[in-house]
């Protein structure tokens, strides 16, 4: 594998130079300002798992800016696995302190993750709408279930994960509508997965930050 091959993914892409992506490049800074502001809500608590959230968080930033600025092999790696970090850490957070596992049975249904996602990408892989961002469908589809598992038992939990979900739902929109609107949007609409995505991410880290106060784990 060669890790410094370039290439061009986004509508707002039009040469392999550094800055062919600034409006990409530039609204990575909502990851970073959504882990600024978590780490000021957490402030006095004692919640390792939300501060290494927050650290991921940070590093999704970092990731995605050097992605769209060297659009390299190694580049999209450095994007893509802080992302996949990220939604382990949470799925094992939700395992452990949403439906209470002991931390074996938490780890073990946290890595069920691989085999689901793994059945579920060819699935959205076959629906064209959700075809072009099929690696990212089955996530919000999971905190769905989460949220639906959760509904008489942790109520407010289960609507913040159901609001999460949406807002990656609308991400996921703005994702894959990128490259059909580039004819009509020469920006493409690629930036606003970061905006919401950074909203997004933070709102789940808040969720877990208010359920560990209300219960008094924090």
């Amino acid at each position: 594998m060669d890790w410094t091959q370039q290439f061009d993914a986004y509508c707002e892409r039009t040469d392999l130079t550094y800055w062919s992506e600034p409006i990409n490049a530039v609204t990575n800074a909502a990851f970073l300002i959504a882990a600024l502001v978590m780490l000021w809500r957490l402030r006095g608590t004692r919640l390792p798992l939300a501060y290494l959230l927050v650290g991921i968080l940070a590093a999704i930033g970092v990731g995605s800016y050097l992605f769209h600025t060297h659009a390299t092999v190694w580049a999209v790696t450095a994007d893509v696995v802080p992302i996949a970090l990220f939604i382990l850490v949470y799925v094992f957070v939700a395992n452990y302190h949403y439906l209470n596992f002991g931390l074996w049975a938490a780890l073990g249904a946290t890595l069920l993750f691989i085999p689901y996602a793994g059945m579920m990408i060819p699935i959205f892989n076959l629906i064209p709408i959700t075809e072009p961002s099929a690696a990212y469908w089955p996530v919000p589809l999971l905190i769905l279930l989460y949220a639906a598992f959760l509904g008489q038992r942790l109520p407010q939990v289960s609507r913040g994960l159901l609001i999460g979900a949406l807002i990656l739902i609308a991400s996921l929109t703005f994702r894959t509508l990128d490259e059909p609107l580039c004819a009509a949007l020469p920006l493409g609409t690629h930036f606003m997965w970061h905006i919401l995505n950074g909203i997004m991410l933070g709102w789940m880290i808040e969720v877990y930050r208010k359920h560990m106060i209300a219960t008094g784990r924090a």
